[in-house]
C-alpha cells in the first residue's frame, strides 16, 4: 500500500522526501474531450501533480438533485494516466472566480450570512453533500491504489470568518468518510488569516504571487514543523468586464516560481491551465463596486485557454526541469480556418418566456422564483393620473431593460444610481439579468433579480408580476426563419465543419448576450470588453453543420459571427 506523508518540515512519498510540483487545472473549466491533451500538458512542463477544486453547485443545483458527479472521478483517472498525483479541494466553499464561490444559490438563500459556520442547519446540508462527494475522493487516495494525496478543509477562511469549531467539524466529517491522506487549509501569508483559517493538527499552506521569502517566512513562524508550501501560486491573473486585460511577464513570474522552489517551497501553480468559464457561471466581486468576472479563465497561465504552450510555459518547464523529469508536450490542438456565420432564424425572447407567472405585492427575486440563472421580466403598473416622477430599482442585481407600455426606454445597472422619468398610468416592464453572484467577501451568497423593490418618486409599486427564463441550458426557442425580430431576440445560423477542431467565436456589432454552439454554452460576451472572443473546444463540433444559437440582449447590427483561429482577451493592463 503506498502513502503520503507530511511531517518534520517535508512530504514523503512511500517513505522518501518529496517535493510538491503541482499545478492547477479545474475539470469543470475544461471540455473533458480535452482533459487528456490538458494533462499531458502539465506533465510536460515537470509538474508531479493536479490540483482541483469541486464546486457544490454545480453538482447539486437544486436540494438532492445531484448531477455530473462521475466528471470528478473520470478526471482523477485522467490524471493518473499522465503520472499526475492529484490535489483535491471539495469547499464547500471554493471562491475560485466560480459563480456563488460554488455554494448553491438555494441554500444561501435560505441560511445567509449563516453559511460558513457552525450553524446546525448549513452543517446538516454540508454533511449530506459530503455523504455523496467524499466516497468518491476517498476511493481515488494513493492508500486505496490511487492518486489522491491531499484534501482541503474549506478554502481561505482565515479570510472570512473565525469559527474553529466549524473548521473541526469538517476535519472529523472528512476523516469519517474515509479520507486518510494529509488534510491541509490554505490562507494567506498574514497572522490573522492563519490563526482564523489554520486547524491545530491539519497542515497549513499559504496563497500568495510575490515575495515567497517573506511569505514563507510568515507560514514558519505560525507552523515550523510543516513543509513550506504555497498552495495558490498567483502567476497571472482574472479580469472584469470593463476592465483591461491583466497579464504578468513570463520574466518577472519565473522569477518567483525560481525563488519559491530555492527556497525549499513546494507549489502548486494557480492556474496552471485556466480554462473556461463555460455558460453562466462566471462569479463576480464586490468591494466598494459590483465587478462581474468575464467569461475566459485564461488567467494568462502558462498554459493557453486552448491549450498552448505561452513563453511562461517554456521558462516554467525549464526551471522545473532541475527538479522533476518530463516528457515532451504533446502537439497543440488543430484550429478551424477563418470563416463568418450567417443567422439564417430568429425569436423574439418574449416568445421563449414560459406562460408560467407568479404575482406578488413585492418583486419575488431569482432565488424565490427557483431560477439558478437566466432572465426576469417583471412588470407592474404605475397608477394615474400622475405626473413624471424618477422610477428606480431598490436593490438591481444585477442589470435591467425598462420599457414603458412596451417601449424600450432606458437600461439600468446595478452600483449605478439611475432612474428614468415615468408618468401614469402606466404599465412598466423590466427585463432582469444576473451577471454573476459574488464569489468572495462578506457579500457572498446575495441574491439575484430585484433585492428590495420598485420606487416611483419614493412610493414603492405593489403588485408586481414576475416570469422567469434559465439560461442553465438553451431554453425551447420558437425560431421561423429570417432575422427580423427586434432585439432582445434569439438568432440562429449554421457552422459547416469538414473536420471538427478549436475556434474562437467574435461577435463585431453585436452588444451584450450568451451564445451556444450544438445546445453547448460557451459562454456571455459583452462589447465593453476586455474580452472580445470566445473559446469554442473543437469537441464541441461535429462534422457537416453545427447549429449557432445566439441571445442578443441590447442591440446588434449585420447579423454574422465570425469564427476566428485566435483569442482576442483585451488590450493588456498596464503595469
Amino acid at each position: 500500500m503506498r502513502e503520503f506523508s507530511a511531517a518534520d518540515g517535508e512530504f514523503r512519498l512511500d517513505g522518501a522526501p518529496f517535493r510538491l510540483l503541482s499545478g492547477a487545472m479545474h475539470y469543470f473549466r475544461v471540455h473533458p474531450g480535452q482533459w487528456d491533451h490538458r494533462l499531458a500538458m502539465l506533465r510536460a512542463m515537470g509538474l508531479n501533480t493536479v490540483e482541483t477544486y469541486v464546486p457544490w453547485n454545480l453538482h447539486e443545483p437544486r436540494p438532492g438533485d445531484f448531477r455530473r458527479l462521475e466528471e470528478l472521478t473520470d478526471f482523477l483517472e485522467a490524471a493518473a494516466r499522465h503520472d499526475l498525483l492529484a490535489i483535491v479541494r471539495p469547499g464547500p466553499y471554493i471562491c475560485a472566480e466560480w459563480e456563488n464561490g460554488g455554494l448553491p444559490s438555494w441554500l444561501t438563500h435560505t441560511l445567509g450570512r449563516r453559511v460558513r459556520t457552525g450553524d446546525a442547519a448549513y452543517l446538516e446540508r454540508v454533511d449530506h453533500w459530503f455523504d455523496q462527494l467524499i466516497p468518491r475522493i476517498a476511493e481515488h487516495q494513493i492508500t486505496q491504489g490511487g492518486n489522491v494525496i491531499m484534501v482541503q478543509v474549506e478554502n481561505e477562511y482565515g479570510s472570512y470568518g473565525s469559527d474553529s469549531g466549524y473548521l473541526l467539524h469538517l476535519v472529523d466529517l472528512l476523516r469519517d468518510s474515509g479520507i486518510e491522506v494529509p488534510l491541509f487549509t490554505s490562507d494567506g501569508p498574514e497572522d490573522h488569516m492563519l490563526t482564523g483559517g489554520a486547524v491545530p493538527g491539519i497542515l497549513a499552506t499559504a496563497n500568495f504571487g510575490s515575495e515567497p521569502e517573506a511569505a514563507f517566512a510568515t507560514l514558519r513562524r505560525h507552523r515550523p514543523h510543516d513543509p513550506a508550501t504555497c498552495m495558490e501560486l498567483w502567476l497571472g491573473w482574472f479580469d472584469h468586464w470593463g476592465s483591461e486585460h491583466v497579464t504578468r511577464t513570463a520574466a518577472d513570474a519565473a522569477d518567483v516560481l525560481e525563488r519559491l522552489l530555492k527556497e525549499g517551497g513546494s507549489v502548486n501553480i494557480y492556474m496552471a491551465h485556466g480554462g473556461t468559464n463555460f455558460g453562466t457561471w462566471a462569479g463576480a466581486n464586490h468591494e466598494g463596486t459590483y465587478r462581474p468576472t468575464v467569461t475566459s479563465y485564461d488567467y494568462d497561465a502558462p498554459i493557453s485557454e486552448d491549450g498552448r504552450p505561452t513563453e511562461k510555459y517554456w521558462r516554467f518547464r525549464e526551471i522545473l526541469s532541475r527538479y522533476n523529469s518530463a516528457p515532451e508536450p504533446p502537439p497543440a490542438p488543430p484550429v478551424l480556418p477563418p470563416s463568418r456565420v450567417r443567422m439564417t432564424g430568429s425569436a423574439a425572447l418574449a416568445d421563449a418566456f414560459p406562460a408560467e407567472s407568479v404575482t406578488a405585492p413585492v418583486p419575488p427575486t431569482f432565488e424565490e422564483l427557483g431560477l439558478v440563472h437566466g432572465l426576469v421580466r417583471y412588470r407592474v403598473d404605475v397608477p394615474g393620473p400622475r405626473q413624471p416622477y424618477p422610477l428606480t430599482v431598490d436593490g438591481l442585481h444585477d442589470r435591467a431593460h425598462v420599457y414603458v407600455d412596451g417601449v424600450r426606454v432606458a437600461t439600468l445597472s446595478r452600483d449605478g444610481g439611475e432612474s428614468v422619468d415615468v408618468a401614469g398610468p402606466a404599465r412598466v416592464e423590466l427585463l432582469v439579468e444576473s451577471l454573476g453572484r459574488v464569489n468572495y467577501g462578506t457579500r457572498l451568497g446575495e441574491c439575484k433579480g430585484i433585492v428590495g423593490g420598485i420606487l416611483h418618486e419614493r412610493q414603492y409599486l405593489h403588485g408586481v408580476t414576475a416570469q422567469a427564463l434559465s439560461l442553465e441550458e438553451l431554453p425551447p426557442v420558437p425560431f421561423r426563419e429570417g432575422t427580423g425580430s427586434p432585439v432582445p431576440a434569439f438568432f440562429r445560423g449554421s457552422l459547416e465543419v469538414e473536420e471538427p477542431a478549436d475556434a474562437f467565436l467574435a461577435l463585431p456589432g453585436w452588444e451584450h448576450g450568451y451564445v451556444w454552439v450544438n445546445g453547448f454554452g460557451l459562454g456571455r460576451y459583452w462589447s465593453r470588453g476586455p474580452q472580445r472572443t470566445l473559446y469554442l473546444p473543437g469537441p464541441v463540433l461535429r462534422p457537416g453543420a453545427n447549429e449557432v444559437v445566439v441571445l442578443e440582449l441590447d442591440a446588434v447590427g449585420e447579423p454574422v459571427v465570425e469564427i476566428r483561429a485566435s483569442p482576442d482577451l483585451g488590450r493588456p493592463e498596464r503595469p
